[in-house]
């Protein structure tokens, strides 16, 4: 057997979960890679194990340093969307006003070429 195909087994003989061949088993025996790969599954599997048992005191402050960079975070999103909402506005009457000032040019217009008298020539 190769040494990668032997290295796909070994996660789940670590942890119990698969039987070992025996041929598996001979050569990991002989194999010094695969005795180290071995080793580090198992390094790493008690270090797991370590994690789980283990309980960390967060910091004093935490919740209240997380709270308020939270209340921060909301606050510079609120003015980011107020700001939006204001440039939308401000760009919504400014093209409303172009929209009304031409509008107003084109009734002053309509409303001269009405007024002119047609010239009659005989």
């Amino acid at each position: 057997m190769l040494c990668d195909d032997i290295a796909r087994l070994l996660p789940a003989t670590v942890g119990g979960g698969v039987a070992v061949d025996l041929p598996v088993q001979r050569h990991i025996e002989t194999c010094l890679r695969c005795q180290a790969e071995l080793a580090r599954y198992r390094r790493m599997l008690r270090g797991l194990q370590l994690l789980r048992t283990r309980y960390l005191e967060p910091a004093p402050g935490l919740l209240a340093q997380t709270l308020a960079a939270i209340g921060e975070a909301g606050e510079r999103e609120a003015r980011r969307a107020v700001l939006s909402g204001r440039r939308l506005a401000y760009v919504g009457a400014i093209g409303g006003a172009a929209v009304a000032a031409g509008a107003a040019a084109t009734a002053g217009l309509v409303h001269r070429a009405r007024r002119r008298p047609v010239g009659v020539t005989g």
